[in-house]
């Protein structure tokens, strides 16, 4: 099984969450294959549980697996890292600290690994205190360039910007796409992304250069009656992904 994200022209992958292994394929099929499947740690009591539910998301799905936190949650960090040794997923979700540690156990560079850091209000600058007890003390902020490169030191992939909150932090965004750029970084927003701004805010990542784009569509793509995301939704998502790259060409 592949440890590379298959990307939409070598740029753009999708990340939604899957309720299940049915829900998943089906999402895998509607993205054609472009996009990481989003099973969260948080929800499964122990190591053995979550290994053995996420594999059968890795055999569905030829490995687009997404490991997450849930919500972000700086306590699954460690439990992530564990299961990321195990797994050898595609994409791994990290609180900012947790990164080294996960892309030790990886022992491989391929898998994506990326580090969380917040919106500070202040544009050119992020909160990098997002870890279990870093979170708990005053935020820790510091210019993006310095977060992408402490991420880098650590063997992360990308940054993760949460909470988005759809355009709310917009001009802050800007400068996180233009700094990953610059350093050549990955970017995946997330939060509050839906149907309506999603190809304003994968359009700015893609005119900024950012060499790969992740762009995280969870709840506002998701069924409340069954929990289930709804494949119709992930095609519309990649309608505008197909879009954006026939422009770019």
């Amino acid at each position: 099984m592949s440890l590379i994200p298959n990307y939409l022209n070598d740029r753009v992958c999708l990340n939604v969450l899957a309720n299940s292994v049915q829900n998943a394929k089906e999402c895998y099929e509607a993205a054609e294959g472009h996009v990481l499947l989003g099973v969260l740690s948080k929800n499964y009591t122990d190591d053995e549980e979550a290994i053995d539910a996420m594999e059968h998301y890795q055999e569905a799905t030829n490995n687009a697996l997404s490991i997450g936190l849930g919500a972000g949650d700086p306590k699954q960090s460690q439990m992530v890292t564990r299961l990321a040794q195990k797994l050898q997923p595609q994409h791994v979700n990290q609180v900012f600290t947790g990164v080294g540690a996960t892309r030790t156990v990886l022992g491989q560079s391929e898998t994506v690994v990326n580090g969380l850091v917040s919106p500070t209000g202040k544009e050119g600058y992020v909160n990098i205190a997002t870890g279990p007890l870093s979170s708990q003390a005053p935020a820790g902020v510091v210019t993006i360039e310095t977060a992408i490169r402490l991420l880098q030191d650590m063997g992360g992939s990308s940054i993760k910007y949460f909470p988005m909150k759809g355009l709310a932090h917009m001009k802050e965004y800007e400068a996180v796409a233009q700094a990953c750029a610059r350093t050549d970084f990955y970017l995946e927003p997330t939060g509050g992304i839906d149907l309506e701004n999603f190809e304003e805010i994968l359009q700015i990542a893609l005119e900024a250069g950012v060499k790969k784009v992740i762009p995280h569509v969870y709840s506002s793509i998701i069924d409340p009656t069954t929990g289930d995301t709804k494949p119709k939704d992930v095609n519309k998502l990649l309608q505008i992904m197909n879009k954006l790259m026939k422009q770019g060409d």
